[in-house]
């Protein structure tokens, strides 16, 4: 929005209102911007390795309402912001909200989800934060057209509507059978938490491996970030790395967070600019929904391979357009405008359908219980540090790279989808405690994990 900008970051505005001179891909390249927008994925890193500790030793519902907490805090900050200072820190406190909830939502989800459900049960996660985006695109297109300039208030303080309901809800969310396992070995409270959320008495078996995985957690040493560094947890511990690395490079957020700065670019109002984002918001929303009820069918693997496809094959065409059509002055045809739209609307259904929710499905589902707050804290951290480079270079890449940006990314989309056709098993419908036979089994980690086992 153009007060927002005008109040908080002039110099960005002045270029953007007054510069005729300055390249169209240049426009937003300001570092006091890229840190009011990285601060979030600092916070949230640094967060998430809090989060472990907490989630391990008091369980998944605190961390969710320590998420809750900071969230609302965030929101009421940045709302109330009468200068820059006070704007980065309400954002600060949304990073650790974010950090605390990526850790421990996941966590919670796989953990209550049946087997053959837990794909789309835990891609309900990224569907809702789909509709969180959207929501948020609705809103800043509402609020945009508020005379007296004020309306960027109204944007930052409903986040405190989604923050108030997760943070009342924790209260009533019953902790997990794994955690309540793992913590205080209260069998009987855990089988009667199992026959609730499974709806029969039949729950025997899954509580025998859920106790025969707390005792095995409990014969190891209590450093599980040292643990999870041995020769038989190399398979988790790539893949903790590999899959959020991957999420991030793929530009993602590039389009979630610079969209309306994108679609700026390419000529579009401010008003366009802020639909077109709404536009690529219901479509990423549609497809993680189609995503929850084909997951548990198709499968993971099948999902991320055609998903890489379709972006790639929609990035290159952005970049070929922009490069052929867009200079550094002036526009792109209203024609070329709406396909450049089309073509990010593909990349961005090919995204909500694979690298978006399985990026947290994932890892919530492959680590063995005595690493599982460790495990999902790397994914964490190296999501949020991946997506603070990213988003602290962006534009600056954007106004050195030009349209050869998308090039980039799409070369990375093509890197994780071979990475995915020979590194990663499948995981469809298999016990979340009994996930360590996928990597026996597979031709590559086998000579990994199979050596240590025969040890």
């Amino acid at each position: 929005m153009e007060p927002f900008l005008e109040k908080f970051f002039p110099k960005v505005y002045t270029k953007m209102e007054e510069d005729t001179h300055i390249s169209n891909y240049c426009k937003f390249n300001s570092q006091l911007l890229t840190s009011f927008t990285s601060s979030l994925y600092v916070a949230g890193l640094i967060a998430s390795f809090f989060a472990s500790s907490i989630t391990k030793a008091f369980g998944r519902k605190p961390s969710i309402l320590v998420g809750g907490a900071a969230f609302l805090a965030g929101a009421a900050l940045g709302a109330a912001a009468i200068n820059v200072y006070m704007l980065i820190f309400g954002r600060i406190l949304l990073g650790v909200g974010v950090g605390f909830a990526n850790q421990s939502v996941p966590l919670y989800l796989s953990e209550m989800a049946p087997p053959k459900y837990r794909g789309a049960i835990s891609n309900g996660f990224q569907f809702s934060v789909g509709i969180g985006a959207l929501s948020a695109n609705l809103i800043n297109y509402g609020t945009e057209k508020i005379k007296g300039g004020w309306g960027w208030r109204i944007s930052l303080a409903m986040a405190a509507v989604p923050a108030s309901i997760l943070t009342l809800g924790a209260f009533f969310l019953p902790e997990t059978p794994n955690s309540l396992i793992q913590r205080g070995n209260n069998h009987q409270k855990a089988k009667l938490m199992l026959q609730r959320v499974r709806g029969t008495d039949d729950v025997q078996a899954e509580l025998d491996d859920l106790v025969k995985a707390s005792e095995m957690s409990k014969t190891i040493d209590h450093h599980p970030f040292a643990k999870i560094t041995q020769r038989k947890y190399r398979p988790q511990l790539v893949m903790a790395i590999a899959i959020p690395f991957f999420q991030q490079v793929t530009g993602i957020n590039v389009i979630a967070f610079y969209a309306p700065v994108v679609f700026r670019t390419i000529g579009l109002g401010e008003s366009a600019s802020l639909m077109s984002s709404v536009v690529t918001g219901l479509v990423g929303t549609g497809s993680t929904f189609i995503s929850m009820l084909i997951v548990d069918k198709l499968g993971r693997r099948t999902l991320l391979t055609a998903g890489g496809i379709q972006m790639l094959i929609s990035q290159i065409m952005v970049g070929g357009i922009l490069g052929a059509q867009l200079g550094d002055h002036g526009g792109v045809s209203k024609g070329y405008a709406i396909v450049v739209l089309i073509l990010i609307s593909v990349y961005v259904a090919g995204f909500g359908w694979s690298w978006g929710p399985l990026g947290w499905l994932i890892p919530s589902e492959i680590f063995p219980l005595e690493i599982r707050s460790a495990g999902q804290s790397i994914n964490v951290a190296v999501n949020f540090l991946f997506t603070f480079i990213v988003a602290q270079t962006f534009l600056a890449m954007l106004c050195h790279f030009k349209s050869g940006i998308f090039f980039l990314f799409g070369g990375w989309v093509a890197v994780m989808t071979g990475f995915v056709y020979f590194f990663l098993p499948e995981t469809k419908g298999i016990p979340i405690e009994q996930m360590e036979r996928v990597w026996r089994e597979h031709w590559f980690w086998n000579k990994i994990v199979g050596e240590e086992n025969d040890k």
